[in-house]
């Protein structure tokens, strides 16, 4: 027996067509959609404070349930996602709406929550991991907390008959794996089955990036049509071997490279990757090329699960206000550089408090900053980038009004971008602590 398990995105921006296609040609079981990244509950938290209408789910769910159904439905497939963000209840009512508009009301929705902690951290005692400082030096400024939960509350709903589950906070590599623990009925203590899973969940959670997104180096690591990724499928068998492919005819490449690049991505200790159901030991794997876009994935290993639960903390570091103006032409590097100048002492002027202030020149130095090797020709045009970020408000609102200023009172040719934009931007750091998982508890509602 085997199954197939597709990916349907990788994060909250990823194309919709390459999972429509899977849905309707992958001759999947399950399809699984990934959409958080580390900060992806405090911003929506930070929107909901700010507009009452936004409904906490992914912005995209509509869009991504509306191309995939149709085929699933009809295909019988599964779907695992957590898009429910910081309203999974919300986001399974929303689903449900749209299946019983399609006839649909046989199929079964399942809403997983708990994973949102906030109060109970605030209230926590323990380590900043990143500082090692006690987590009561955040204060109130915490907004949000949100544990990464296991596959177990994902299996439970399976079990209880849902055709599709939609999560809030879970580690990414568990939404897959929840889909093999229910498929074989694999056992939770099953370390080595449960390593071998989550490994395969960690290489399909990033979506075309295990099919060449993120790959391509011109000259150096070519793919054919990169324009048309197509997402990865596994195919598992019941011993947690899997066969990685994309669909016939799509564009990109899967090959040993590509699932290397891949199986070390965001993984600080290949032989130690903890993830809340099981430590998955990337050492042992054994990767084997058997056709064209075709890779065997086997023999990775592993350790029991953590008593302890990551917890991802968002909390308020205040404002950063960011504006741009540009200069093309004969010495344009030379205007910026005048211009960097000029607002540094208006900024002094203004008494702007910041905690940081930075002025960049697009193509010059934006990235690597004083380590950037001089340009070995002068730049035709440049775009400066100024941002300063700042406890309040009022002081990352000047940075916008200097900006403006430079357009009449600056230097000959500024070029302006029109001053409605939004400038300000809250900022939220992300912290992270560790909980027992005895405080932390799993939610299965049905629609």
């Amino acid at each position: 027996m085997s199954i197939r398990i597709g990916s349907g995105s990788g994060w909250w921006g990823d194309r919709i067509s390459p999972a429509e296609q899977s849905a309707r040609d992958g001759r999947l079981d399950f399809l699984c959609f990934e959409t958080m990244a580390e900060a992806t509950i405090s911003t929506a938290q930070v929107r909901a404070r700010a507009d009452a209408a936004f409904p906490g789910y992914d912005t995209y769910l509509e869009d991504r349930m509306a191309a995939v159904l149709p085929h699933c439905v009809k295909n019988g497939t599964k779907i695992i996602s957590n898009q429910g963000w910081i309203n999974p209840v919300g986001a399974a009512q929303k689903v449900r709406h749209m299946l019983d508009a399609m006839g649909c009301s046989h199929w079964k929705v399942a809403a997983v929550t708990g994973a949102q902690i906030t109060d109970a951290v605030r209230n926590a005692g323990g380590t900043i991991l990143e500082t090692g400082s006690d987590l009561s030096t955040l204060g109130e400024s915490i907004i949000s907390a949100e544990a990464y939960l296991g596959s177990d509350a994902i299996v439970e709903a399976l079990r209880g008959g849902a055709d599709i589950v939609i999560t809030g906070r879970v580690a990414d590599p568990s939404l897959f794996l929840a889909a093999m623990v229910y498929a074989f009925n694999w056992s939770m203590d099953d370390v080595t089955r449960l390593a071998r899973g989550s490994a395969i969940g960690h290489l399909l959670e990033c979506g075309a990036q295990l099919t060449g997104g993120y790959f391509a180096d011109p000259g150096v690591k070519d793919i054919p049509e990169p324009w048309n990724l197509g997402f990865p499928i596994a195919e598992v068998e019941e011993d947690g071997t899997a066969v990685f492919s994309k669909i016939n005819g799509t564009g990109g490449l899967l090959n040993r490279e590509t699932v290397l690049e891949q199986m070390f991505y965001e993984v600080h200790d290949p032989a130690n990757y903890i993830t809340p159901d099981v430590v998955v030991d990337f050492t042992s794997a054994e990767i084997e090329e058997i056709g064209p876009d075709t890779v065997r994935v086997s023999g990775v290993s592993g350790k029991p699960a953590t008593d302890s639960y990551k917890v991802s903390i968002g909390a308020k570091e205040g404002f950063i206000g960011e504006d741009m103006f540009f200069y093309a032409g004969p010495g344009a590097r030379q205007k910026a550089e005048l211009a960097k100048i000029i607002l540094r002492e208006r900024f002094k002027i203004v008494g702007l408090k910041a905690e940081d202030v930075r002025m960049d020149i697009l193509g010059v130095d934006a990235i690597h900053g004083a380590a950037s090797p001089a340009p070995l020709c002068e730049p035709y045009e440049v775009a400066v980038r100024v941002a300063a970020r700042c406890l309040e408000r009022s002081e990352a609102l000047k940075v916008g009004r200097e900006v403006d200023g430079m357009a009449v009172s600056g230097i000959s040719s500024t070029g302006k971008r029109v001053p409605f934009q939004e400038r300000v931007r809250e900022v939220i750091g992300i912290w992270s602590t560790l909980l027992d998982k005895h405080s932390v508890t799993a939610d299965v509602q049905y629609f």
